[in-house]
């Protein structure tokens, strides 16, 4: 098997697939792109058993067939040749031999009919979003993913679909994040819960255009199709919180605040925050926001800001990252900050994004 591409056409794809490779496998041919020629197309598989994303493109000239080689040493040897090269692969015995004008590399391949996949997919419903609509709802939603929680539900994002709307939904049990659009899959209501890695991965390729995106959602595995990839991803089999019992309700004090000056005030008193705990202290009075910090060598931040709050007193705290967390996120210039006491949660909402919202936990101080 043999065959010649243009160094740009390589590449592309390569980027495309690379975030499925793992660089620790538990087998070594995870490690692996496979490459299957037919005609002059070739497809680009990577895998780690959880994902699998699948591109493609066209070569000069070549031989069908099918091989694996070493996905991110192929995609480091294609990032450093000259943009104009040319590329041509011959394997044999074993090994690939890659050539471009007066380089040379030898690469070890191994068997394709090793290459392993995905099981095979069954689509239940469909639907599609805008390149653009997707990555909003990820992206104003993830962040509130747990991280390797023994509760594996929380490690990923609940992706919910039913005749009108599409809602994406995160939490890590101190905060949640929750986005949605008016955009529907025709008749029924499906939810399922979609990895961190598969999130993550999703976000990064995403882009901000109007190309659509095909989504399909299977009973074990979730399927997106765009552009020139493929992404499937196994589903976590588990049963998603309740999220709806967690946003607050009745809360009375209403305190709209410029996120920008909000997130100077945090930072400036992060500054001598307990550096395990970051946590502050928020206190609230008529048109007056204070916000304190404290370490145990009994250092002290404060910072008071004028604001638009005409309430009843309240002090209260949380934890420093999961506020500055919310505001990078949202994107309008102001937030809405919705208090019920001291004990309960705060909502808190993007007047420019109605159709996002986020539960912050108070934290004892």
């Amino acid at each position: 098997m043999r065959f010649s591409i243009s160094r740009s056409e390589l590449l592309k794809p390569l980027q495309r697939v690379i975030g499925a490779v793992e660089r620790r496998q538990t087998m070594a041919i995870l490690g692996n792109v496979l490459l299957q020629i037919d005609g002059n197309r070739m497809q680009l598989t990577a895998t780690d058993l959880e994902i699998e994303l699948v591109s493609h493109c066209y070569l000069i000239d070549g031989d069908n067939g099918s091989a694996t080689v070493p996905a991110r040493k192929l995609y480091e040897i294609c990032k450093a040749l000259p943009d104009d090269s040319e590329i041509s692969l011959e394997f044999e015995d074993g090994r690939a031999v890659l050539r471009s004008g007066g380089s040379r590399f030898s690469l070890v391949t191994l068997p394709a009919s090793e290459y392993p996949n995905l099981d095979e997919f069954v689509p239940q419903a469909q639907f599609s979003l805008s390149q653009a609509q997707l990555k909003g709802l990820l992206v104003h939603s993830s962040f509130a993913m747990a991280q390797q929680d023994v509760r594996y539900y929380l490690n990923g994002l609940l992706l919910e679909a039913n005749a009108s709307q599409v809602t994406a939904v995160a939490t890590d049990g101190h905060r949640l994040a929750l986005a949605k659009l008016d955009n529907g899959v025709g008749t029924g209501e499906h939810a399922v819960i979609v990895p961190r890695k598969a999130i993550m991965e999703l976000v990064r390729t995403l882009d901000e255009r109007d190309a659509v995106v095909s989504i399909n959602l299977g009973t074990q595995t979730i399927r997106f199709e765009f552009d020139d990839v493929r992404f499937t991803s196994k589903l976590i089999d588990g049963r998603f919180p309740d999220y709806k019992r967690v946003i607050p309700t009745g809360g009375e004090k209403i305190l709209t605040v410029s996120k920008d000056v909000l997130r100077q005030a945090l930072q400036r008193v992060s500054i001598l925050s307990n550096e395990k705990y970051r946590g502050v202290r928020i206190g609230l009075d008529k048109q007056l926001l204070r916000v304190e910090a404290h370490n145990p060598e009994q250092e002290e931040a404060q910072v008071d800001l004028q604001v638009d709050y005409d309430g009843e007193p309240l002090d209260i705290g949380f934890n420093l990252t999961y506020l500055l967390d919310v505001i990078s996120t949202a994107a309008g210039e102001s937030l809405q900050l919705c208090f019920k006491d001291s004990n309960s949660s705060v909502l808190i909402t993007d007047p420019s994004e109605p159709s996002a919202l986020y539960v912050v936990m108070p934290m004892r101080l």
